[in-house]
């Protein structure tokens, strides 16, 4: 397999579900997985992710730690909320040519490839991306207590707040309200759940709200129309318009679908690739400028 790394890169894409690091000679690739990663909550639980994918990777491919940590790598992954913490994480790990970002340039050049559009990216919390004539923006990301609008997380929790408008009497009673104050016992214990739930705890509770909804119950159909509207409006202000591509990614994107206007359901396109897919190339271009700054 490569021998010759003095044309080789690596890439590293890391998040809430995984780690996945791969080299690739431009030809072919390996890559090899390992647990999540946030730079943000625990900075060194993600130096140590990246160090077992680098014990991997050695495993796999026979080549020494120190031969591959001699690779520039592109590494995009989740709480990277400035240039500070990169250069911390950055300045934590053993490679010489290394560029840190967050997450989201990873998913958006891996959805979209080469081509111009947009991304609604919607998991357990969402944000959104543009890449157009050669320019990216992103928008969102900002986590649940103060953002995350449309995100698995958003739709569990508007569920349940409605639930309790129910309860109150100032929303008509609804299949969605009866089944989630069956599932925790009453509005009292709703009320504890919310008080200690985490984001993804949250997330839980979206299925039954995109079941429903496709059942036609009114409830689950406001949140979901509600949560439509956000994406939509948003990718607006983004400079989305007809002749531009849309890419719904993340575990619960795909279910807003339905509720988009006619215009954008036309533009959606399946994604290209994965967010590795977008490393590996966002890291061929950097090992490109690296090595050309280098001569």
């Amino acid at each position: 397999m490569m021998t010759n790394l003095e044309t080789s890169f690596l890439a590293l894409d890391g998040g809430g579900t995984r780690c996945r690091l791969a080299l690739s000679s431009g030809a072919d690739v390996i890559a090899v997985e390992t647990g999540s990663a946030n730079i943000s909550t625990d900075l060194e639980g993600a130096v140590a992710q990246v160090q077992d994918g680098l014990a991997q990777l050695a495993a796999k491919t026979g080549l020494a730690v120190e031969a591959l940590a001699k690779c520039p790598i592109y590494i995009g992954i989740a709480g990277v909320t400035g240039p500070v913490i990169a250069e911390r994480f950055a300045a934590a790990l053993p490679f010489q040519t290394i560029r840190v970002t967050d997450d989201r340039p990873t998913a958006l050049r891996g959805a979209l490839g080469g081509r111009d559009g947009l991304i609604a990216h919607c998991g357990t919390g969402s944000f959104f991306a543009a890449q157009i004539m050669g320019k990216t923006r992103f928008a969102g990301g900002w986590g649940s207590v103060l953002g995350d609008p449309a995100s698995a997380q958003w739709v569990g929790r508007r569920a349940l707040a409605c639930t309790l408008e129910e309860v109150d009497h100032l929303r008509a009673a609804s299949g969605l309200g009866a089944q989630l104050l069956t599932r925790f016992g009453g509005a009292a214990e709703i009320v504890a759940f919310a008080g200690s739930a985490r984001p993804v705890d949250f997330g839980r509770v979206a299925p039954a709200v995109t079941e429903l909804a496709a059942k036609g119950d009114p409830l689950a159909l406001a949140i979901m129309t509600e949560a439509g509207q956000e994406i939509a409006t948003t990718l607006q202000k983004m400079g989305w318009h007809g002749d531009l591509a849309l890419c719904l990614t993340g575990g619960i994107a795909p279910e807003f679908r339905p509720y988009l206007p006619p215009a954008m359901k036309v533009a959606i396109i399946p994604p290209a690739g994965t967010p590795l897919d977008g490393a590996l190339a966002l890291a061929q271009d950097f090992a490109r400028e690296a090595r050309h700054d280098h001569h």
